[in-house]
């Protein structure tokens, strides 16, 4: 999905929407014997617990997805697993669709059975889904296991798992790697130089944008900088206005690709046996790792589907499949002192230089820098 989408890091997924009519969601959101209705909890507990939840989950049988491919962050395995342990159908839309078009589905399908029940999107559209009050306040299980910075205090989201900006290459087709952003300006990378979509729709791209900022003396209150070097590397004919995939990247139309460590590690893994050796580097010039965030939509047609699929990835094995896809969950720190975390999973994580530490920009700063890639990209890469 997402190539448009974003550790401490920031990240994010989208929703699916299925069925046609504009019917009332009543039908769906009386809860047997819980003696409330999932559209309105807070939590499992306002349900009467966990099983509760599941049983009228069940009983709903479906979740409406948006935006997740099966090979970004594991989520095939994810959406496989939770299908099969709650016999509950997860219907995808747009799998690579963009964070922003999980806004719009949201926005455009309220009160309709084919409204996403649950988005996953980059940090800074969850920020402004919350701010447009699309979201439904749910606090899950471990919800107070989630650091503080990476949760919305209203629990109307919350960052599920996370990555750093790594530059993807294709060894075989590319002379000498590019490691570092000062590197990409290299004329030998003349039309390689890919993102994951468009940086005002797509979290990653974004990401991208971000990253390239820091490395060339800009900063989370200044993300020009970011902007001037992708018209750098469009003005020098490195850059390709290709939307970067593991399709795309079989076919070597995208030597070399900007995003998600986890994405690049995962095409790594998938593309192995088709014969690309594709290599992977976190840019020592432009550390900027990210987290994704989940949440709950306020119409959701199928309330306690959303709320069971929320628990579920939120649980130790949910966190894990992510691990298992590269991804760095959110619970991460907390798993790891339980002793939950898998340690073979974690060990394969893609390498960070050195021993840096990594910051995250504040509310504010996301929703500056949204606003100038959004009024800038285009003049960037064309003008």
């Amino acid at each position: 999905m997402r190539h448009v989408r974003s550790a401490g890091l920031v990240c994010s997924v989208v929703l699916a929407a299925i069925g046609l009519s504009a019917c009332s969601l009543t039908s769906t959101n009386d809860v047997s014997g819980s003696g409330g209705k999932a559209a309105t909890a807070t939590s499992a507990k306002d349900l009467g617990g966990m099983d509760a939840l599941v049983a009228a989950a069940k009983k709903e049988g479906k979740l409406n997805a948006i935006a997740l491919p099966r090979d970004w962050a594991n989520y095939g395995e994810i959406i496989d697993t939770f299908e099969k342990k709650y016999g509950i159908k997860v219907d995808v839309e747009n799998p690579d669709g963009s964070s922003q078009d999980e806004i719009t589905a949201v926005t455009s399908r309220k009160g309709q059975e084919r409204s996403p029940d649950v988005i996953d999107v980059g940090s800074a559209f969850a920020i402004s889904a919350a701010q447009q009050n699309l979201l439904a306040p749910y606090r899950v299980s471990a919800f107070d296991q989630i650091p503080k910075t990476q949760k919305d205090a209203q629990a109307r989201w919350y960052n599920d798992f996370g990555g750093y900006v790594s530059i993807g290459c294709d060894a075989a087709r590319v002379k000498k790697c590019p490691e570092t952003f000062g590197d990409l300006l290299d004329p030998q990378y003349k039309g390689q130089v890919a993102l994951t979509g468009n940086p005002a729709k797509s979290a990653s791209a974004f990401g991208a944008v971000y990253a390239a900022a820091l490395a060339n003396k800009g900063s989370f209150d200044d993300v020009k900088p970011g902007l001037d070097f992708f018209g750098r590397l469009k003005k020098s004919g490195n850059f390709n206005p290709v939307e970067s995939s593991a399709a795309t990247i079989q076919k070597g139309e995208t030597p070399i690709s900007i995003t998600w460590d986890f994405l690049n590690a995962g095409y790594a893994d998938q593309l192995r046996a088709k014969g690309v050796d594709w290599k992977v580097s976190v840019p020592a010039d432009g550390l900027y790792a990210q987290y994704y965030s989940q949440a709950v939509v306020k119409w959701a047609p199928h309330p306690a589907a959303a709320r069971l699929w929320q628990e579920f990835l939120y649980s130790s094995e949910g966190q894990n499949l992510w691990l298992k896809g590269y991804a760095r969950p959110a619970l991460m720190p907390s798993m790891q002192k339980a002793g939950t975390l898998d340690a073979t999973f974690a060990a394969k994580l893609p390498k960070v230089p050195g021993n840096a530490t990594v910051s995250f920009p504040t509310e504010a700063q996301i929703g500056k820098a949204k606003q100038a890639v959004a009024q800038g990209w285009s003049q960037a890469v064309t003008g």
